[in-house]
């Protein structure tokens, strides 16, 4: 029995020393959150599915994801300083400026430099700026995006109108509506989407030549001139274009049934869109009028992706993961699965990502030939943004419920949101 005991020792031992040591394997596991599922989902998983694959050793989960960036951004302020935090989230353009004020996101300039050729991956200082806060780096652009026209061409025909050449002018889109409206059946002539951020606002106060406050951000100056034709329109889609007071579902569901004309909202809308819409009808889209068509610009909306963990580990493999979702790959899973225009100039130009796509979908040239009159999403000074935003919604709410007179809700919402702006 001794004997035998010896033999299994020593053939142990032997074996110990004819093997190689396995290395341990060490996997950093990183906890990502992101708005607006129903644009998002799929287009997460998917980058997630093809991160993992290139980096076994980085393991991605979702956090519970958010309905709004709105609540995205109170998400992650409430979670600050708590193990509930992610370690990377994906915050509206307009709210970067928040998580900065607060000191909540990672710098990633030190990680640019080191990186040191982000224009060969695609990021260009331009495309870099999109997620910048004052020239610091907040974050890197993910999905981005601009208002486009979407309409039905067959009642567009029914009414009168060429499917061919669709409005150019707010004048043009109001006629139309009205006489789209007039066909009666239930048929609406129009559905702007107003409701839940000031973004569809800033279309028409950019597409004016306005902006949102003053040079030094000390006073409002939405209410001005620009403002105040930018508010008149959306009056006149009511009062004259055949737009009813929706709901954001409502509006999307029934211009989705064929019974709206024209619908103007983000073209990241595009790809669900088109599902919904199926062949019930020739769905067709064009650029968004401009109110100034020499002047007018048109708002960024869409996300970054922001880095929050500060643990050196983990902000290697979130920098991998940040530049994967807004890298060339990530652009080509996010153009096609929604309908953003893309953020990387190396995903549009090659073939191997995006070139033939916008030759092969006509649908999505409208978002991208509006690239260069793109500016950032304004994002208000202080703590107030979320407050200021719902109050300029509010103010709109009565201009289409038609409770209030266009001038009189503007300058409402001027002087509430006055009272909002930080005092220095």
């Amino acid at each position: 029995m001794k004997l035998i005991t010896q033999l299994l020792a020593a053939a142990a031992v032997s074996m110990a020393i004819a093997l190689p040591a396995l290395p341990a394997h060490a996997e950093t596991t990183l906890t990502v959150h992101y708005p607006m599922p129903g644009f998002f989902k799929d287009v997460m998983d998917t980058i997630s599915k093809k991160f993992m694959e290139e980096n076994p050793d980085i393991k991605i989960q979702f956090a519970s994801p958010s309905a709004t960036y709105e609540e995205g951004i109170q998400t992650i302020l409430r979670q600050v300083g708590t193990s509930e935090m992610p370690d990377i989230t994906f915050i509206g353009l307009n709210r970067l400026r928040m998580l900065d004020e607060r000191d909540v996101a990672v710098d990633l300039g030190p990680l640019v430099q080191k990186d040191g050729n982000m224009a060969e991956q695609g990021f260009s200082d331009t495309i870099l700026k999109l997620a910048q806060v004052k020239g610091k780096q907040v974050g890197l652009a993910f999905a981005t995006s601009n208002p486009i026209m979407y309409y039905n061409a067959d009642l567009v025909k029914a009414a009168g109108g060429d499917p061919e050449n669709p409005p150019k002018t707010w004048d043009e889109v109001i006629a139309l509506g009205g006489k789209i409206k007039a066909l009666g059946n239930g048929v609406d002539g129009i559905d702007y989407r107003w409701q839940g951020d000031d973004w569809m606002f800033s279309a028409l106060l950019f597409g004016a030549g306005g902006k949102m406050l003053s040079d030094d951000e000390s006073k409002v100056a939405f209410n001005g001139p620009e403002g105040q034709k930018a508010v008149e329109v959306l009056h006149r889609l009511v009062t004259e274009g055949g737009m009813p007071v929706f709901t954001k579902a409502a509006g999307e569901q029934a211009f989705a049934a064929g019974k709206v004309g024209f619908e103007f909202q983000t073209t990241g809308a595009l790809r669900n869109t088109i599902k919904n819409v199926g062949n019930k009808f020739d769905l067709r889209t064009a650029k968004i009028p401009l109110i100034d068509p020499v002047n007018g610009r048109l708002p960024t909306g869409g996300n970054a992706v922001v880095i929050l963990t500060h643990d050196a580990a983990k902000q290697d493999a979130a920098w991998k993961f940040a530049k994967f979702a807004a890298g060339p790959y990530g652009a080509s899973v996010v153009v096609p699965g929604t309908g953003y225009v893309p953020n990387n100039e190396l995903a549009a130009k090659s073939a191997d990502y995006l070139g033939d796509f916008y030759k092969q979908n006509p649908l999505f040239q409208a978002g991208l030939s509006q690239m260069p009159v793109m500016i950032p999403w304004y994002a208000f000074p202080g703590s107030n943004g979320v407050k200021v935003t719902q109050t300029i919604v509010d103010n709109l709410s009565r201009i289409v419920d038609q409770s209030a007179e266009p001038k009189e809700a503007l300058d409402d919402a001027a002087a509430d949101v006055e009272g909002m702006l930080p005092r220095s």
